[in-house]
C-alpha cells in the first residue's frame, strides 16, 4: 500500500437536477484539490438531460443510478407529514453501491453541493485520513448497532459531506452486514432504519465507524472546517473564497436547514 498521496482513485458524485448549480464547481474543485492522481469521475444520476450536459462539458463519465443499485427510489417509503427523507435514503445507498462504478481500488464520494476550497489527500504514512466534524445525529448510532451487532467507536462524527473508500473494506463492512442479517446489505439497512426518526442512517458514520473499529492505528483523524453556506457557488468572488479558505477546507450549499452548522 502506497503510503502517500500516489494512491489513484475515481471520484463518484450521487447528483440530482437541484444540484446544478453547484454539480460544476464540485467538478472543478475535486480536480484542483484532491492530491491523489484521479482515473476518472463518474456523475450518478437519474435520466438528466442537463446532468448529462454538465458530464459532456467537465470530462466526467454519466452513469445512471439504476445500473448502480438493483432499487429504486420510488421502492424506498421513509417519510412523515413533516419530512420527507426516501431520496435521501436512496442517495447513501447508492453511495455504498458505487463500489460496482468505481473502476480503482479506492473511491472518492464527494456530495453534489460541496466543493472543496483547500487541498486534500486521503492517506500520509500508511493511514488513511478521514475529515471529521463534533457532532452527529444519535440515530446513525442506533443503526449501526443494530447493522453490526456492536457498539460504534465513535471517535468524532465521519460526516462530513466527502469520503475515501477502500473497495475492499467496503466489501467486508457488506459481507459482515449480510452474514448477520441474511439478506443483502442494502436490504438490511432499510429493515434497520427506524422511519419514525428523520435521520435514520449515516453511510459516511457506518464506514467510518467499521474502518475505525477493524484498525483504529491505520486511521487518522482531522477536522473537516465545513461551512455551510446558504447563498450559490456562483455569487462567491475569488478573493471571498480565498477568505474563506483561510478557516476552512469546503463549503457545502445546502438546500435544507437542519445541516446549517459548520463542521469542526
Amino acid at each position: 500500500m502506497a503510503s502517500n498521496s500516489d494512491i489513484k482513485i475515481d471520484v463518484v458524485i450521487p447528483a440530482i437536477d437541484k444540484d446544478l448549480g453547484t454539480l460544476p464547481y464540485v467538478i472543478d474543485s475535486v480536480r484542483k484539490y484532491v492530491r491523489h492522481p484521479i482515473g476518472r469521475i463518474f456523475v450518478v444520476a437519474p435520466d438528466s438531460p442537463k446532468i448529462k450536459a454538465v458530464c459532456h462539458r467537465k470530462g466526467c463519465a454519466f452513469i445512471h443510478e439504476s445500473t448502480v443499485l438493483p432499487l429504486r427510489k420510488k421502492q424506498i417509503s421513509y417519510r412523515s407529514k413533516r419530512w420527507e427523507r426516501s431520496g435521501w435514503l436512496y442517495q447513501q445507498l447508492l453511495k455504498l453501491g458505487s463500489s460496482s462504478v468505481a473502476r480503482q481500488r479506492h473511491f472518492l464520494v464527494v456530495d453534489a453541493d460541496t466543493v472543496l476550497i483547500r487541498p486534500h489527500r486521503f492517506y500520509a504514512d500508511g493511514k488513511q485520513l478521514f475529515y471529521c466534524r463534533n457532532w452527529s445525529q444519535p440515530e446513525y448510532f442506533v443503526t449501526y448497532r443494530k447493522l453490526l451487532g456492536r457498539k460504534a467507536p465513535r471517535p468524532r462524527s465521519f460526516v462530513t459531506h466527502y469520503m475515501l473508500f477502500d473497495k475492499k473494506k467496503l466489501r467486508s463492512l457488506k459481507n459482515k452486514i449480510e452474514a448477520r442479517h441474511g439478506m443483502k446489505w442494502f436490504k438490511a439497512i432499510l429493515k434497520s432504519v427506524n422511519r419514525k426518526k428523520q435521520f435514520g442512517f449515516s453511510e459516511f458514520e457506518t464506514y467510518g465507524n467499521y474502518v475505525y473499529s477493524v484498525n483504529a492505528g491505520k486511521v487518522r483523524l482531522k477536522s473537516a472546517l465545513n461551512k455551510s453556506l446558504s447563498t450559490n457557488p456562483s455569487a462567491l468572488s475569488g478573493s471571498a473564497v480565498g477568505k474563506l479558505a483561510q478557516r476552512y477546507r469546503s463549503l457545502s450549499f445546502h438546500k435544507r436547514k437542519s445541516y446549517a452548522r459548520s463542521a469542526k
